[in-house]
């Protein structure tokens, strides 16, 4: 029985194995789940792309940072410069006669006097009180001469006092940063302050002198500011001050017309339009050297327009003959130039013309002085001699000299504001003649052997006087201020009691 239960429970199982499913179906189940995990992960993965795209958001950020790199790169070939603003300050009274104003209604001798020794009992210059004094004094008597400023000798000659005579421009060099700088004395108002906190009135390599209004009103100056060089007016009480020539190129030289209704200056505009970097047509990284010269034009004050008057390079500043009238030279020999010629412009017609000598003409035309009229001009005629010529701008010679043999650039003419007479002299100290005096057709009115010899001669704005830088060799060389007659006629001198060195500097007031 036991035997039979055994047999019936295997045939069972035996059954039970023989309906049983394969084995395939149960792996599939198993095998779904694993997998479809697996593929819900791969949208996981979808967000990669986004973080992709934020990586890509820097590049703009790259591109800006080359621009911004790119712009500035013209300004490592020409860094600004520091700019100088103007300003009114370091006020001191000024201690002037009472009368100053009616004595300046006559003409007076202006000049320097320094290292004055008042105890010396002789002649002879001794260092020691570093101190110049900037006197006036009446042509016709010395004991009437009046100290102005009193300055230390580091400022030299660099006063400019205007043709009234009543404002002095005088620089001081050395100081504090708070107290060097250009200072005005301004006599109407009885004080003397600084305008500029310069030390140099050398301006990116050019030398620029401020220079007066006819009516004193007013002083025009070149000045640095980022990139070139513009021309500025200030009042004499440090009032108003103006860009005249916010151009972008370097204008310089300044000079006012003697009526004051046009200012003549020097640009290299016309080269160089602009020394701003990114602007158009700058100079700025071409490698093109900063200039030393450039083209004459003039602004006519009332409505502040420009004009070109020539084409010509210029290296020296131009000069008015006449209210009418600009005169200006082009070419250097010192810089191997083969002609040094000069020319005259018309402020109203625009018209320029170059002086040519007929049949005779020279290359180096030196030290010219033109004549009031803009017509005549009298000049060192440099070859093998340098003959002193007087041409009229035809091309006519006039006259000739040819036994004042002065070194190139070592002579000096004045004409006398009537036109008149012409005085001929040395220049800074190398004079070797006397009193020589001329008419307008080149005929000696007066030759006078030295002493003293005559330096920088300067007739007065009435035509009564003529003064000059006077040396006597001797005295050790001493230089004194001589005033004489128009015709280099009745010397006197006006300096002999003082000691020291004597510099004349012009005339003013009249």
């Amino acid at each position: 029985m036991r035997r039979i239960f055994l047999l019936l429970l295997l045939l069972s199982a035996a059954c039970n194995a023989l309906n049983a499913p394969p084995p395939t179906s149960t792996l599939a189940p198993t095998n779904t789940p694993t997998i479809t995990p697996t593929a819900s992960n791969t949208p996981t993965a979808s967000p990669v792309p986004p973080t992709d795209t934020p990586t890509l958001t820097p590049s703009p950020t790259l591109t800006a940072t080359n621009t911004a790199t790119f712009t500035p790169s013209p300004t490592a070939s020409n860094t600004p410069g520091p700019t100088t603003g103007f300003t009114y300050e370091n006020w001191q009274s000024l201690s002037l006669p009472s009368d100053i104003s009616a004595r300046l209604a006559s003409p007076m001798i202006a000049f320097i006097n320094t290292n004055n020794k008042t105890g010396a009992s002789n002649a002879t210059p001794q260092p020691g009180n570093d101190i110049e004094t900037l006197y006036y004094v009446p042509p016709t008597n010395s004991a009437s001469r009046i100290p102005i400023l009193q300055l230390d000798d580091t400022t030299g000659q660099q006063i400019f006092i205007a043709p009234t005579g009543d404002a002095v421009a005088y620089l001081k060099p050395t100081g504090t940063n708070n107290t060097a700088g250009l200072y005005i004395a301004d006599f109407k108002s009885a004080i003397s302050a600084r305008v500029l906190p310069i030390r140099s009135l050398t301006q990116r390599g050019i030398y620029n002198a401020p220079v007066w209004s006819p009516d004193g009103s007013k002083m025009a100056i070149a000045l640095a500011t980022g990139y070139d060089i513009d021309i500025f007016i200030v009042g004499r009480d440090g009032s108003n001050p103006t860009d005249l020539t916010m151009q972008g190129s370097y204008d310089f030289w300044p000079v006012w017309s003697p009526d004051g209704s046009y200012l003549a200056f020097v640009s290299d505009r016309a080269k160089c339009p602009s020394w701003i970097p990114g602007e158009a047509g700058t100079c700025d990284g071409t490698d093109t050297p900063p200039p030393t010269g450039g083209n004459v034009y003039i602004m006519e004050m009332g409505t502040k327009k420009v004009r070109q008057v020539s084409d010509r390079w210029v290296t020296d500043p131009p000069k008015w003959a006449n209210p009418r009238t600009v005169v200006f030279s082009s070419g250097d020999p010192l810089l191997g130039d083969s002609e040094h010629a000069i020319y005259a412009a018309d402020a109203i017609s625009g018209e320029t013309r170059k002086l040519t000598l007929n049949g005779n003409d020279v290359p180096l035309k030196l030290a010219e002085a033109w004549s009031p009229n803009g017509q005549e001009v009298i000049f060192q005629a440099a070859g093998t001699s340098t003959d002193i010529v007087l041409a009229n701008l035809s091309g006519q010679e006039i006259g000739r000299i040819s036994d004042l043999p002065f070194a190139r650039y070592g002579m000096t003419a004045a004409w006398s504001p009537d036109g008149t007479h012409i005085a001929i002299g040395g220049i800074s100290g190398q004079c070797p003649y006397g009193v020589v005096v001329v008419d307008s057709n080149l005929n000696s009115v007066s030759r006078s052997n030295p002493p003293p010899t005559m330096c920088d001669p300067v007739y007065s704005p009435d035509n009564k006087f003529l003064a000059f830088d006077g040396i006597n060799p001797h005295i050790d060389g001493r230089t004194d201020i001589y005033v004489t007659n128009p015709n280099g006629l009745g010397l006197v001198d006006l300096t002999g009691s003082l000691k020291g060195q004597i510099d004349l500097i012009g005339w003013v007031g009249g």
